[in-house]
């Protein structure tokens, strides 16, 4: 980590919210839990991460020492590895927990993107949990760019490269709880589109074409 902007905006004064950043490196998903926690002056920020990493020897014990809320939407490879999926997840439903998280004054951290995007300059589509959750619950979204100086201008952007980051001003969801599909894809359109702003990177909702 060579640069740290608006730590100000995720201080442990302003739980509840839901951090919602750019997900490029995998090593992000075990190093910024860390930072974090270290930059609220031990006040956890509870991630939701998926389950396949606690196959990793060592990292089921991290994500219970940071109370991770696990994912078990994408299944393990190999395949065979998915009969050990019942031991490593819960049976309450991820956003559930967040939701009880929010509801107790915690917060929560999420990667809208849903997977490591080593594109240095777009952003994946990304899914709608994050805004959906800000809209059900009334939370406010502090979006939060990773950047990656020195490969702006590469193919991938490399596991152990150095990272910046930017945390946004908050942003407060519609005093209306409307949840109808189109409210959370305009709501997500606004995160997504801050999180590409502070990311150095561009973000579209359209579908890309496949020939």
């Amino acid at each position: 980590m060579v640069r740290v902007q608006g730590l100000e905006h995720i201080a442990p004064e302003h739980d509840p919210f839901i951090l919602a950043l750019n997900h490029s490196t995998k090593l992000e998903s075990l190093f910024l839990p860390a930072f974090l926690l270290h930059a609220r002056g031990g006040k956890p920020l509870h991630f939701i991460a998926d389950w396949n990493f606690k196959l990793v020897p060592g990292i089921a014990l991290i994500y219970r020492a940071g109370d991770v809320i696990t994912l078990d939407r994408k299944p393990a490879r190999p395949s065979c590895l998915n009969v050990l999926r019942p031991l490593l997840t819960d049976r309450v439903p991820a956003f559930t927990r967040a939701a009880e998280r929010l509801a107790s004054d915690a917060s929560v951290g999420i990667f809208p993107e849903g997977t490591t995007n080593r594109d240095p300059r777009r952003l994946l589509r990304g899914f709608h949990g994050a805004a959906k959750l800000s809209l059900q619950t009334g939370v406010p979204v502090v979006p939060a760019g990773v950047r990656f100086p020195g490969h702006a201008n590469a193919a991938r952007i490399p596991e152990l490269a150095a990272m910046e980051i930017e945390f946004g001003p908050p942003l407060q969801p519609p005093d209306e709880r409307d949840l109808t599909p189109a409210a959370v894809r305009t709501w997500h359109g606004r995160i997504m589109t801050e999180i590409a702003r502070l990311s150095g990177k561009t973000w579209t909702n359209e579908r890309k074409r496949h020939d």
